[in-house]
């Protein structure tokens, strides 16, 4: 799982669905060109069998630039399941204006909150990416298989690697353009890499 670089949603404090996204900053871009780079010197996902993507369009853009570090062969599929939490009509608002519209969720009291109406819940996101996540394993066993996400996916994907419940908070660090590989062979679970970025600068 390859989060995306930073977007104009990440750098301008957007909730960012399809109308607040704004695609990659050109920071972005250059961080997503980095980790191009780095693959295909290293040649580490030239066994990828295939190649997922979110359909916002920061994942996409990023997708677009370290397509050259998968098999040529291999084109980006866009896929509705893998994007991150829906804020719904929050959408495109600044966080201040979002909360100050709709209120802020507590997910410690209730994670059936949403985020805003026409959003998810911690809950409703936890089940969307457990069940997307379930369907690749089945349809891709043995197979190294690349999604460009997002942070909350990379977060719910984590819980399903510990076996924590839905409504579990990790607030885990997750950089642009980091990677994070999990294994999944039946019921065993390996993480083999947490936010990887090297040698990618520090900002």
């Amino acid at each position: 799982m390859i989060r995306h670089g930073e977007s104009r949603a990440n750098a301008e404090g957007l909730a960012g669905g399809h109308l607040g996204d704004g695609g990659l900053t050109d920071l972005g871009r250059r961080q997503a060109r980095a980790l191009r780079d780095r693959l295909v010197m290293s040649r580490e996902l030239e066994g990828a069998s295939a190649f997922y993507t979110s359909t916002l369009p920061r994942a996409i853009e990023t997708a677009r630039i370290v397509r050259a570090a998968v098999p040529a062969h291999l084109e980006p599929v866009a896929d509705e399941t893998l994007c991150e939490i829906s804020v719904g009509e929050g959408d495109g608002l600044t966080w201040a204006a979002l909360v100050e519209r709709f209120g802020s969720p507590d997910w410690e009291r209730d994670p059936h909150e949403i985020t805003a109406p026409g959003g998810e819940s911690l809950i409703d996101f936890f089940e969307r990416c457990r069940a997307a996540i379930e369907r690749l394993v089945e349809r891709h066993p043995g197979e190294l298989v690349v999604l460009v996400v997002h942070g909350g996916v990379i977060e719910q994907a984590m819980k399903i690697y510990q076996g924590l419940a839905g409504h579990v908070r990790l607030r885990p660090r997750i950089e642009n353009c980091s990677m994070t590989e999990i294994e999944f062979n039946g019921e065993r679970r390996r993480l083999l890499r947490y936010n990887d970025r090297a040698p990618l600068a520090p900002e």
